[in-house]
């Protein structure tokens, strides 16, 4: 899965805002894995009150390469994964206008996980979802986030994810792999791709099969029936 989060320059795709930061976090087993970061040229102004959001400003991004320079990148990074998004149709909007723009596919709705519709599922409908208060609820430091980022919410938004989907079992892991960053790669070849193992299949000892055929014959005495034993 990929935890993707975008920075723009206004709230409105129909009206000509653009993409200025692109954040994505790869997660393989609810473990946080590579990351990737792309600053744009949005080819048009940022207005100042959007600068006080996320403080990307005009110089930042001069230089940038355009969303459609680095289209390729960004699709041969989250490929066909699930996309894990706060507030899904305000970024998928952004990212399906640009596609547009550069004469690609859209991406599908239905490949997303809103985080607010998540979180909104798992904690009851009440309270504010907004990714602070979801940090303060489910006790995920975002203390570093004095604005808007890209890449940090989306780091930030991969912790509520694996809170949301039982969090405590994740951090039972003795050690966490270190992210990779790589803001601006010259080639989707410079990545490495994550490797997923196939599970492992543990025999179980003859010895073991026999104990516990005992045990189920002697709860089966005990009782007169047991549900294991009939099935």
């Amino acid at each position: 899965m990929i935890v993707l989060d975008t920075e723009t320059t206004g709230f409105s795709p129909e009206t000509g805002d653009r993409i200025l930061e692109i954040g994505c976090v790869e997660l393989i087993g609810l473990r946080l894995r590579e990351t990737r970061q792309w600053y744009l040229d949005p080819e048009r102004d940022i207005p100042e009150e959007v600068i006080r959001i996320h403080g990307i400003t005009p110089e930042m991004v001069a230089g940038k390469p355009t969303f459609a320079a680095i289209a390729g990148e960004f699709l041969a990074f989250i490929q066909d994964c699930r996309l894990i998004i706060h507030n899904a149709a305000f970024d998928l909007g952004f990212l399906n206008a640009e596609l547009t723009r550069a004469s690609l596919p859209p991406l599908l709705a239905e490949r997303t996980i809103d985080t607010i519709r998540l979180a909104r599922q798992r904690l009851g409908n009440k309270g504010s979802f907004s990714l602070d208060a979801l940090c303060q609820r489910l006790r995920v430091d975002n203390s570093q986030r004095e604005q808007h980022g890209a890449l940090l919410d989306a780091r930030l938004l991969a912790q509520v994810y694996i809170e949301l989907e039982g969090g405590q079992q994740s951090r039972l892991a003795l050690s966490m792999p270190e992210t990779t960053e790589i803001a601006n790669p010259a080639t989707p070849a410079e990545s490495t791709p994550g490797v997923i193992h196939p599970p492992r299949v543990w025999a179980i000892p003859p010895a073991e099969v026999e104990a516990h055929a005992a045990f189920l014959e002697f709860l089966h005495k005990e009782s007169g029936k047991h549900l294991w034993r009939d099935r």
